[in-house]
C-alpha cells in the first residue's frame, strides 16, 4: 500500500475540523431533506466499545483499542480510510481497530450506506463491504439522489445473498442498529467524523500519519 501523503492526512484534517464545528447543527438540521434525516439522542451510557461493535482486527492478546466513529459519505474518512489501512497491517496482531456508524444527516446517502454496511455484516462481510465503500467513495459521495441501486451492485459483487440483503437493508433492526451506534458517539462526545477514541479516551484527530503511528507506539510503550 502507497505510504499516504502529509499533505492528505492535513487536508482530512481540516475537513474533518469543519465536520466536528458543525456537527451538532448537522446532526439535528441536516443540509438537505432525506430518509435518514432523524433525530438521535445520547445513549444513557454510552460505550467506545460493546460486544457487537465490529472490529476490523482481532488480535490474540489486544494491548490498545483504537474506535473510530465514522462516516462512509465524509471525505475526511475517506482520506484517512489509507492510513487506517496501514496501521491495521503494521499493529494489527496488537491492536484492535473498531469501526462505528456515525452517518451525518447532512450527507444524502451516508446512512444508507451504514445500512448497506450493516446488511452485508449480517451475511460476514461488514469488512469487505467497509473497503468497498471507502475505496468507490468519490465515485457515489456528495450525491443527492439515492445510491441504493449502486450499492445492491457491490453487495453482487461481494457475492451476498441478494434476498436477504435487500431484507436486511429496509429492516427496522439494521436502522436501530446504526442508531445505536450514534447514540454511543454522541454519548461520547462525537461531533464530526472521523472521531477516534484511543483506549476509551477521545483524542484529536493526528495530523500526519507519522503523528498517528507515534500516538500508537507511545501507547503500546507504555
Amino acid at each position: 500500500m502507497k505510504k499516504i501523503t502529509k499533505h492528505l492526512i492535513v487536508a482530512a484534517v481540516l475537513v474533518a475540523c469543519f465536520a466536528a464545528a458543525l456537527g451538532s447543527y448537522l446532526l439535528l438540521r441536516p443540509d438537505t431533506p432525506s430518509d435518514s434525516a432523524t433525530s438521535v439522542q445520547p445513549a444513557a451510557q454510552a460505550l467506545p466499545v460493546r460486544d457487537t461493535s465490529h472490529r476490523l482486527s482481532t488480535p490474540g492478546r489486544s494491548e490498545l483499542t483504537i474506535v473510530e466513529f465514522l462516516d462512509f459519505e465524509c471525505e475526511a474518512c475517506g482520506a484517512y480510510y489509507p492510513a487506517v489501512e496501514k496501521l491495521r497491517e503494521q499493529y494489527g496482531d496488537r491492536v484492535t481497530f473498531v469501526a462505528r456508524y456515525f452517518p451525518m444527516p447532512g450527507h444524502r446517502n451516508g446512512e444508507l450506506a451504514a445500512r448497506t454496511a450493516e446488511a452485508a455484516a449480517q451475511q460476514g462481510k461488514f469488512e469487505e463491504m467497509y473497503s468497498k465503500l471507502f475505496v468507490t467513495q468519490k465515485e457515489w459521495g456528495e450525491s443527492q439522489e439515492s445510491k441504493e441501486g449502486v450499492f445492491r451492485g457491490y453487495a453482487k459483487e461481494l457475492g451476498l445473498d441478494m434476498e436477504k440483503f435487500d431484507s436486511d437493508l429496509t429492516a427496522p433492526a439494521t436502522a436501530e442498529r446504526v442508531k445505536a451506534d450514534q447514540r454511543d458517539g454522541l454519548g461520547l462526545g462525537v461531533q464530526g467524523t472521523p472521531t477516534f477514541v484511543v483506549d476509551g479516551v477521545r483524542i484529536q484527530n493526528p495530523a500526519t500519519f507519522d503523528a498517528f503511528k507515534k500516538l500508537i507506539d507511545d501507547h503500546l510503550a507504555d
